[in-house]
């Protein structure tokens, strides 16, 4: 949830099938989308090394996270909250929070709040701008919040002219993240 920020039901209920490791997107299918739409969820470095880590403690599951009594279910809508009350967040911060917080953070570093909204599977209610929101910016935010919550590699950024991610950097966009180990 943290790197993708999608609802807490769509990330216990995802299901290994709905992931294409190779184009780094994650398509969550329309039946499980609060608003009936299918949604495409660009995955970071850090997301891509984490679906890694976690192939192997699915213990050959359908599910990312599968329930503790059979891995053919996933683990229980509540589960994430009782990880974030274990971990000392109770009463302060929940699994909704982090949508909250990416797209706080994405806003108060310019990104222009149709492309946090198109992220957040907000229904775009002009069809023919929804379908025009489909571009390689969301990929560049992606991998900005993935590198600002989990720094594990130092990113260059390039700024080019072409459909803008944030007002007042040359009315440009972050199109490349390219990373060089540290």
């Amino acid at each position: 949830m943290l790197l993708t920020f999608v609802r807490k039901n769509e990330i216990v209920q995802a299901r290994w099938e709905e992931f294409d490791l190779d184009n780094t997107v994650w398509v969550i299918p329309a039946a499980r989308m609060k608003m009936r739409d299918p949604h495409v969820v660009p995955l970071s470095r850090q997301a891509l090394t984490a679906l890694e880590q976690l192939k192997p403690l699915s213990f050959g599951s359908d599910y990312l996270f599968p329930s503790l009594s059979s891995i053919h279910k996933p683990m229980g809508l509540s589960t994430p909250n009782v990880v974030f009350e274990r971990m000392g967040y109770g009463g302060r911060f929940t699994p909704h929070g982090i949508r909250a917080t990416a797209s706080t953070w994405l806003n108060n570093r310019g990104v222009r709040a149709n492309v946090i909204e198109r992220q957040l599977a907000h229904v775009e209610r002009n069809r023919v701008r929804a379908a025009y929101n489909r571009a390689d910016y969301i990929v560049a935010m992606m991998q900005v919040w993935a590198d600002f919550v989990l720094p594990d590699q130092t990113a260059s950024i390039v700024v080019s002219p072409q459909a803008p991610l944030c007002d007042g950097i040359s009315d440009g966009i972050l199109t490349t993240v390219r990373a060089t180990a540290t």
